[in-house]
């Protein structure tokens, strides 16, 4: 064998076994999970239903944040978009309380769409006419949610119940049953993260959304609407953001003042933490959501003799070491947060 043979085999060889790392990975998570459900079979099946549940809305805030920067504008307004979103669908579904439980609860799903999108369309409006600071004006939409759905917070009103779909055979599985007990927000939150991926990287629009986020005089020169796009692709991401904050009312069937409960920061996160992709945000929601999940169970069960304020801080701590050792890493779109100036 000739020297140069083995140079050129030698990559290859390293390649496959970077290759077996994440099914390594995998089957590892998977031993894992039989052995503690043999050991805790009802804990290990509530912590993977909890799982489920508590990422979705993650999903949701973590694709909006990255429909938001792949067009070149951050976005830390997702918590309020949220909380907005949840107290004006609620309120609409409260007062179409009459029209039977169906139709409210979509008249509630697609009013906190539009509140969402609303203001996403005021942030893009701030960004892109105003060319203001971008921090700024998300810092502003998320005090202006917080104190406005604190003000106008109605005591005492309802709504109708989601239905809980249960999925046949598969909600009947061990370990997993949990996880296809769910409400229909929750499957949609899957559904969505699919439909962004083929819209970013297999259609028109979403190869001149990657355009605009990284170079938008280039996108401009090939007859590329930059505003128009980055209007429109944040009250997309608002609309995403809304069904986040409905998919809270859907776990709580009534609305509570600050229940998004820093859950729109730790969207961020979880789109840092999955490199800008759907697929990653997926990923990074689930994991979120299982430690959400575990520090519930441990609540639940007591398992140690310390204060249950130090389990609820697993999600938070989670948070920061994943924007200190991920965000190292990830790499934003380079127009990501410069307002754009046409030529």
């Amino acid at each position: 064998m000739t020297a140069a043979t083995t140079t050129s085999a030698m990559p290859a060889a390293t390649g496959s076994k970077r290759d077996l790392t994440p099914w390594v990975i995998a089957i590892a998570v998977i031993a894992m999970i039989i052995t503690a459900w043999i050991w805790k079979d009802t804990d290990t099946e509530a912590v993977f239903g909890r799982t489920i549940r508590a990422g979705a809305p993650l999903m949701l805030g973590g694709l909006c944040g990255l429909i938001s920067e792949r067009s070149g504008i951050v976005n830390i307004g997702i918590e309020g978009q949220m909380l907005f979103a949840a107290y004006c669908g609620f309120m609409a579904s409260s007062y179409t309380a009459g029209t039977g439980a169906f139709v409210s609860i979509v008249f509630g799903v697609l009013a906190g769409m539009a509140a969402a999108a609303l203001v996403g369309a005021f942030m893009a409006w701030c960004a892109v006419t105003l060319k203001m600071d971008q921090i700024i004006a998300g810092t502003v939409v998320n005090i202006f949610a917080l104190g406005f759905t604190s003000y106008a917070y109605v005591q005492g009103r309802t709504q109708a119940s989601y239905p809980q779909w249960n999925i046949p055979v598969l909600s009947d599985l061990p370990i997993v049953g949990r996880g296809f007990s769910q409400g229909p927000l929750t499957y949609l939150a899957f559904l969505v993260v699919v439909l962004v991926h083929i819209g970013i990287f297999k259609t028109r629009w979403g190869l001149r959304t990657r355009a605009v986020g990284e170079h938008p005089g280039a996108a401009d020169t090939v007859g590329v609407n930059v505003y128009r796009l980055r209007y429109r692709n944040m009250m997309i991401g608002g609309a995403l953001a809304g069904i986040a904050g409905m998919v809270l009312i859907q776990s709580a069937s009534a609305f509570n003042r600050g229940m998004t409960n820093g859950i729109g920061f730790i969207s961020l996160a979880v789109m840092l933490f999955g490199r800008y992709r759907p697929y990653g945000v997926l990923g990074a929601a689930l994991l979120f959501g299982f430690f959400n999940g575990l520090q519930s169970q441990l609540q639940f069960r007591q398992a140690l003799d310390i204060p249950p304020q130090f389990f609820g801080m697993i999600p938070y701590v989670l948070t920061i070491v994943v924007l200190a050792v991920a965000g190292l890493a990830a790499r934003p779109p380079a127009a990501a947060g410069q307002p754009y100036e046409k030529g």
